[in-house]
């Protein structure tokens, strides 16, 4: 499988993996963006791509940036139609104003494949063990 992707600002950086194995690919800001606290933002990628057929590009948070700052990525759904700047939707969850500076790392992307089930509507619904327990019926 092949990732097209195009650079729509000279300095963008491609994504990358930064180790063999490594399922998500390293996503990079194309340009210095300021949270404060509680703020939400979009950090361009300065890139786009061409999302194989039959998948979806989700975005996802590194594992540092929450710990450290609070940046939480929002909004990761990618469709394989999409063909604008990939931009990533972020808030500061932190108590403190967050820079992320351009060239960066802002989040991971996975390509993962899509199933589409036919939808039928139905009156009653298998029954399981669980049921319509949740948010907790586990024991947390």
């Amino acid at each position: 499988m092949h990732l097209p992707i195009k650079k729509l600002h000279p300095d963008a950086i491609i994504p990358q993996y930064a180790h063999a194995g490594d399922a998500g690919m390293d996503l990079y800001g194309s340009e210095t963006i300021i949270l404060n606290p509680g703020e939400r933002g979009i950090i361009p990628t300065g890139i786009a791509m061409a999302i194989p057929k039959g998948h979806v590009a989700l975005v996802w948070d590194k594992s540092g940036p929450p710990l450290k700052t609070g940046m939480h990525t929002l909004a990761g759904v990618i469709d394989e139609t999409y063909r604008g700047e990939i931009k990533i939707v972020v808030i500061n969850h932190g108590k403190e104003p967050i820079t992320i500076e351009r060239g960066k790392k802002v989040a991971q992307l996975l390509i993962q494949p899509v199933v589409q089930p036919l939808i039928q509507e139905t009156s009653e619904l298998d029954e399981t063990p669980r049921g319509s327990g949740g948010f907790g019926s586990t024991g947390l």
